[in-house]
């Protein structure tokens, strides 16, 4: 059995739009968009590991909320577990440290970009969603 990693992801939303950060060049699927987050340390809540991660990435202070979806994905031998919750940026404008590239998406052009494969179910999620509230 290979490793598991637990990782959690911030999913923030303004209006229709919802925040996205594209994978750095030196990172583990470079190019790929995600949900911004990062792993949860021992001793850590998921809260306190993503609030310590946008800190850390994005510069910004965050209010975490209602979880999402929890997903799996295997990766050369390593088990990737993410967690997504709804955040609301609580102080800061997200700054790229990390990421080669942030953007406000429309809901329903999230599925243009291309996803790491874990953050997937939170885009389809979001995406029911949006075609529910036009409904």
């Amino acid at each position: 059995m290979g490793r598991r990693i637990e990782v959690v992801g911030a999913v923030f939303t303004s209006g229709d739009k919802v925040f996205a950060a594209r994978r750095g060049p030196n990172k583990s699927m470079p190019g790929k968009w995600e949900f911004p987050g990062g792993k949860i340390e021992a001793g850590e809540t998921a809260a306190q590991a993503l609030r310590r991660e946008l800190r850390e990435e994005l510069s910004v202070e965050a209010t975490v909320g209602t979880h999402v979806t929890t997903t799996q994905h295997e990766t050369d031998g390593t088990t990737i577990v993410l967690s997504t919750y709804i955040c609301e940026l609580a102080e800061g404008t997200p700054v790229k440290t990390e990421h080669i590239e942030l953007r406000w998406v429309p809901r329903g052009e999230l599925h243009l970009l291309d996803w790491t494969p874990a953050d997937i179910p939170t885009v389809d999620i979001l995406q029911r969603e949006d075609a529910e509230n036009v409904s």
